[in-house]
């Protein structure tokens, strides 16, 4: 019994042992203790699965299988708090999405419990909107786990979920450079907007790819590099796993609140990253404004050391393992799922 114990006993040290500002979590306190229940009680029972799960993303069938292979799954449907419908999500038709919500209604009793509330399923891209009853069901009621960014008419937010991008390997980040070459850093693709580019690649203080690199390089540049740069919404944000793992601090240029962040049930993200907004009337971002806001959010070295230690903390939850570890992106996102476990439900309307 004792050694039974030991995990959640570490689990309870840790969250109270960890002082509230010196970690990334938005409550600690709660978080491992309530880990350690999901590992023994969170129970999944997972539809027929296709043969091919064809996707765009890695992480999505790192999830799919990590699932299906993991003590989470039951085939007792009474024994269940959630249940996972699995379909390839690669051009899905709304008329394939109803056929299958159809399905599920009459041939399982579970659906018609909750409309769906306690279903969920993975989409990379997202599901959009439809007016078909079946899927506008399926989108309005039940999870969606969607790869990040999501689109904002793809996405609910507090209800669905995105896929941490991926990053393969074990969580070993990379000694930081003691003093840095560059203040920010801009991965090919990772900003789009012209003639902010242009004014980067103008100023001796940013560097910026001019054509793709392997991730050697790329991790080299993170190194040297106090802040990596990224546009949300038009560029690749991919690399921002890298960028918290390998302690470059994320630089998020965005025109819109954003609502689709990985973990954001378990991390503050405000804390570890950096968000400045798009000012639209000003024709976008200037590389001076830009400047002022990194050196006034992180101007010292204490402030700014804080901040790349929560990203580096985080980091390790964006690792995506063949064989799940604990408290990896897998856990992590089963997590967040188990924080959705108690489900509404909801009342049938009869149409007129």
């Amino acid at each position: 019994m004792f050694l039974t114990n030991i995990p959640l006993f570490i689990s309870l040290f840790l969250s109270f042992s960890l002082p509230l500002y010196s970690n990334p979590y938005l409550s600690p306190t709660t978080l491992f203790p309530n880990y350690q229940k999901m590992l023994q009680s969170f129970k999944v029972f997972p539809y027929t699965a296709p043969l091919v799960f064809s996707t765009p993303s890695d992480s999505e069938p790192l999830f799919v299988s990590s699932l299906l292979n993991s003590s989470f799954i039951t085939l007792d449907p009474e024994q269940a708090d959630l249940f996972f419908i699995p379909f390839s999500s690669i051009n899905v038709s709304a008329r394939s999405l109803s056929r299958l919500v159809n399905a599920l209604r009459y041939d399982f009793p579970f659906w018609n419990r909750t409309l769906g509330a306690d279903h969920f399923y993975v989409s990379c891209e997202g599901l959009s909107f439809g007016s078909d009853r079946n899927a506008l069901e399926l989108k309005k009621n039940s999870v969606q786990i969607s790869c990040f960014p999501t689109a904002p008419d793809k996405f609910v937010p507090h209800k669905d979920i995105t896929l941490p991008p991926s990053l393969a390997g074990l969580y070993s980040p990379m000694e930081k450079a003691k003093n840095h070459l560059h203040l920010g850093y801009v991965r090919y693709g990772a900003i789009k907007e012209h003639s902010l580019i242009k004014e980067l690649r103008a100023d001796s203080e940013f560097l910026v790819d001019s054509e793709p690199l392997d991730q050697s390089a790329f991790q080299e540049r993170i190194r040297i590099s106090k802040f990596c740069l990224f546009e949300y919404g038009k560029g690749d944000v991919s690399g921002i796993s890298d960028a918290l793992r390998h302690g470059c601090v994320p630089v998020v240029i965005t025109d819109r609140p954003i609502q689709d962040l990985p973990l954001m049930d378990v991390l503050r993200w405000q804390e570890m990253a950096v968000f400045v907004g798009w000012n639209k009337g000003r024709a976008g971002v200037k590389v001076e404004d830009l400047k002022r806001v990194l050196y006034r959010t992180c101007g010292g070295d204490d402030r700014y050391g804080e901040v790349r230690g929560l990203g580096v903390t985080a980091g390790k939850h964006f690792v995506w393992n063949e064989q799940p570890q604990p408290y990896d992106a897998f856990h992590l996102v089963m997590y967040q799922l188990w924080l959705r476990r108690h489900t509404i439900r909801y009342a049938r309307r009869e149409v007129a």
